[in-house]
């Protein structure tokens, strides 16, 4: 497992476009805390807080598509850097002037939404590009999802680390000009700077004109709905048991779970149908919601449910990402990944508020509840809408390069090619530097 990925992380340009984007999403990754945080700090209430927060959260939900629309249009350099910049001006703008004048705050938190680029989508357009050979392009997408579970889980720390040693405003500063550097990492590397979009047809739905792509986004709704119910129970499961730290422990061990599910399937080498790999995973994933229900009152073996209802989360995302690029219209891939982006948020907030009042009506340990309802449901969604999923888009031939469509029912032996991207090995973007492919 560990010389696979050894392999991907030796290919040319891997690691420096993984940590770039990782440390180019901490304020992304860190808003929600950091606000919370400098608006308590600041003097004002937890509703305040709670609003500016969930005001972010709207709002990056409406720019992450539109922001990744746009770099399919224009290249990532022209799109990812300057709104990089523009979030950044517009959260240290918060972070001198504090809450006085209140409007102005709440104009700063929307437009930092708004313009918080979609690297994420961008890294997964550029994945195709980099590297050769559907193994190593489906290790890039685990390692990925994993390295995800770590900046979600050692972002936060971050702030509150800044935050003690000297204050909430320096936190939201420092963490947002981290965040320009990873972007700018990322955008005057080679493959971000060649990288074009194909020629996309003129359609104003762009990439959710696909039904496949409509499929997968229903199904990530429950998803994100599930591990926001997870969240608040864990917290409640803890108070009532007189430990409030307990909630940071079945949080870790739904990381640990997710980070080492992650690792195993990149290991792997999978063929056949990604699309009936999904459905499969969302069952496993739905299926290690359930044992929750059982809310033991010892932190032990809650901690272990917590893992196991995690260990399929980061395989789900990868396999995903493979089914969006392989049902995104021509010329909209970035697009495609930021509506992930956007969906998985707004099912995670749904799924936080939703939990809240069946938490006061029937205990703590029914917050549960939602999380298995929501992965049951993203199972359901994925089987009611098999045909949708049943057939990729057919791909433009990229600049560059020769995307081969893939065809219904047949195991794929190379992955579609981004929207634009050139081929692998064939110099340029696609240039590995002798990277070998893997192993089989």
């Amino acid at each position: 497992m560990a010389t696979g990925y050894l392999e991907l992380l030796r290919a040319r340009h891997t690691t420096r476009l993984l940590v770039g984007t990782l440390v180019g999403r901490l304020p992304y990754g860190t808003a929600a805390l950091a606000i919370v945080i400098f608006v308590r700090a600041e003097g004002g209430g937890y509703p305040l807080a709670g609003l500016l927060a969930g005001l972010y959260g709207l709002a990056t939900a409406v720019g992450q598509p539109l922001l990744g629309r746009l770099a399919d249009l224009y290249g990532q350099p022209r799109v990812m850097l300057p709104s990089a910049l523009a979030s950044a001006l517009a959260m240290g703008t918060l972070a001198v002037s504090g809450l006085d004048p209140l409007p102005l705050a709440h104009a700063a938190v929307l437009v930092a939404g708004v313009t918080t680029p979609p690297l994420e989508g961008g890294l997964r357009a550029l994945w195709p590009s980099v590297l050769r050979g559907e193994g190593m392009l489906h290790r890039a997408y685990a390692l990925d999802a994993v390295a995800q579970e770590i900046m979600f889980a050692a972002g936060p720390l971050v702030v509150l680390v800044l935050a003690g040693v000297w204050s909430p405003a320096v936190a939201l500063l420092v963490i947002n000009a981290l965040g320009v550097l990873g972007a700018l990492s990322v955008v005057v590397s080679e493959p971000s700077r060649r990288w074009r979009s194909a020629p996309r047809e003129a359609h104003w739905l762009g990439a959710l004109r696909s039904p496949g792509l409509l499929s997968l986004l229903g199904a990530f709704f429950f998803i994100g709905a599930a591990l926001g119910a997870i969240s608040v129970a864990a917290v409640a499961w803890a108070e009532v048991r007189g430990d409030e730290l307990a909630s940071t422990w079945l949080l870790s061990g739904l990381g640990a779970g997710a980070l080492l599910g992650g690792l195993l399937y990149g290991a792997r080498h999978w063929t056949g149908e990604p699309e009936r790999r999904l459905r499969l995973l969302a069952v496993a994933l739905a299926a290690g919601y359930l044992p929750l229900l059982l809310a033991p009152d010892s932190l032990v073996p809650m901690t272990a449910l917590a893992a196991l209802a995690g260990l399929f989360l980061a395989p789900v995302l990868a396999c995903a990402f493979v089914v969006i690029d392989r049902h995104a219209p021509t010329g909209t891939v970035t697009e495609a990944f930021s509506w992930l982006v956007t969906t998985f948020g707004v099912g995670s907030a749904l799924g936080t508020a939703a939990a809240g009042p069946i938490l006061d009506r029937w205990g703590p340990d029914a917050g549960f509840a939602v999380s298995a309802v929501g992965g049951v449901a993203a199972v359901l969604v994925l089987a009611a809408t098999r045909r949708a999923l049943g057939t990729p888009v057919r791909r433009a031939a990229p600049v560059g390069g020769t995307a081969v469509a893939p065809t219904p029912g047949a195991a794929p032996t190379e992955p579609a090619l981004p929207l634009g991207a050139d081929a692998p090995g064939a110099g340029g973007a696609g240039d590995t530097g002798g990277a070998v492919g893997p192993r089989k």
